[in-house]
């Protein structure tokens, strides 16, 4: 259970910050550049979430929440030790869901035929906006799988998110229609 009493504890202000399980690392750490990807990530949902209806508002909730479990599993780093409890992590059900989603998102839209410009609709844009930070997050994650353990379903995760929210973007310009790129239109 958390409980956040005080907000600032001033351990931070010597360019640490501590993980779930104990330790502490810089906050330039890569790890901390993943989670932290992984929280922008989450606000860029949060501000896509205040033009959802109610059908999408309700996955995006999921969504938000699920990152904060990523977030969770990427701060406490699998070092093989007895923690005293079972850390939080993704779990292949998670990922199988936002897999589902996406094929039911999908399942609407007419064939791509062109790149897809990050436009039309607020709701799109925002999406497309979370997808992109979504990106980061996950080139930022499989840079620290290639140092240290992440889990396989943390990473799956985030490459089905930012493809859900492609999706749920392109689906968001039903009415207005995808925005396609014009290669070359502007020489």
């Amino acid at each position: 259970m958390v409980k956040l009493n005080k907000i600032y504890t001033r351990t931070g202000d010597d360019g640490t910050t501590g993980l779930a399980a104990g330790g502490r690392r810089p906050k330039h750490d890569l790890r901390v550049e993943a989670y932290g990807a992984v929280d922008e990530t989450n606000a860029a949902v949060g501000l896509a979430r205040l033009h959802a209806g109610p059908e999408l508002d309700a996955v995006l909730s999921r969504i938000q929440n699920e990152l904060f479990d990523l977030g969770a599993d990427l701060a406490t780093p699998d070092t093989g030790q007895d923690l005293g409890y079972e850390p939080l992590r993704i779990v292949a059900s998670q990922v199988e869901r936002l897999e589902a989603d996406i094929d039911a998102a999908n399942a609407a839209l007419a064939p791509l035929k062109s790149f897809v410009l990050p436009a039309g609709a607020a709701l799109s844009a925002h999406l497309h906006m979370a997808r992109t930070i979504a990106r980061r997050a996950e080139r930022l994650m499989t840079a620290l799988a290639a140092r240290e353990p992440v889990s396989r379903p943390a990473l799956s995760y985030v490459n089905r998110l930012s493809d859900y929210l492609f999706v749920a973007a392109r689906a968001a310009n039903a009415e207005v229609g995808d925005v396609l790129w014009a290669p070359g239109k502007t020489r």
